[in-house]
């Protein structure tokens, strides 16, 4: 008797969020896809699941990964980090249990391995089932093009910080680098706006919203809001070259 053939999970990195700008790899992979995993909010559709609307076959079978919490408790707080740890295990034996028999196909925006969700499965699932990355282009990519703004320049150092951290971490990161990405805005939005204050860079920042998807908006970060912000915001500060420009 021959064995049961064996699938694989396979992560498709979306990209930014326009479909358009997925690669031809992860978009081959969706449409053919027998099972699709996505994670999403409870109750609400989930930005991966939207990115793919229409590219799904008509006999897909669909999987949402719904955290069982999202902004409801601090993340550093022991509950969250152990109902998330529940959460990644459960679904990573699920996902062994189908690729057991079928190739799984695991939705991820941006890229899988740029703080992407799928990280905390691809560790779990690594060892028992093969894995295959699509890689995808980062959120923030998307985002600084959009803004037509050239992020870095000859020398310059990107820091690409997180919205969570501490405010004094945040002002002494800042205030070391050249171009600045902030990911993870949201309600932290007032913070990371003292903070970029503090460090003298608040004049030369943007904010963008939903980059390359519909909803976009581009404005500089002074004209918005303190509590303006959604969660699928980057805030940006370019890079202006350690180095003389080369002339035009």
């Amino acid at each position: 008797m021959k064995p049961h053939p064996m699938g694989k999970v396979v992560c498709a990195g979306l990209g930014p969020g326009n479909p358009d700008l997925m690669s031809v790899r992860a978009d081959r992979a969706i449409r053919n896809a027998r099972h699709v995993a996505f994670f999403r909010k409870r109750g609400r559709p989930g930005n991966a699941r939207t990115i793919v609307d229409g590219l799904l076959s008509a006999g897909c079978v669909e999987h949402a990964m719904e955290y069982p919490v999202t902004t409801e408790i601090p993340f550093d707080d022991p509950r969250y980090i152990a109902q998330l740890a529940t959460f990644y295990d459960d679904w990573a034996l699920r996902l062994r249990e189908l690729a057991a028999s079928s190739d799984v196909v695991v939705l991820c925006e941006g890229d899988p391995f740029f703080f992407g969700s799928f990280m905390h499965l691809f560790v779990r699932l690594r060892e028992h089932v093969e894995v295959e990355v699509i890689p995808g282009i980062p959120g923030m990519a998307g985002c600084w093009n959009v803004a037509g703004t050239p992020i870095a320049w000859g020398d310059d150092v990107c820091t690409v910080l997180m919205g969570t951290l501490d405010e004094d971490d945040l002002v002494t990161r800042m205030q070391g680098a050249d171009a600045i990405v902030v990911m993870k805005t949201g309600r932290n939005l007032p913070k990371v706006r003292r903070a970029l204050e503090k460090a003298g860079r608040f004049d030369e920042a943007w904010l963008v919203e939903r980059g390359t998807m519909n909803g976009e908006r581009i404005a500089r970060l002074r004209d918005v809001e303190a509590l303006d912000c959604p969660y699928f915001a980057t805030v940006l500060v370019a890079g202006n070259g350690r180095r003389p420009m080369l002339p035009e």
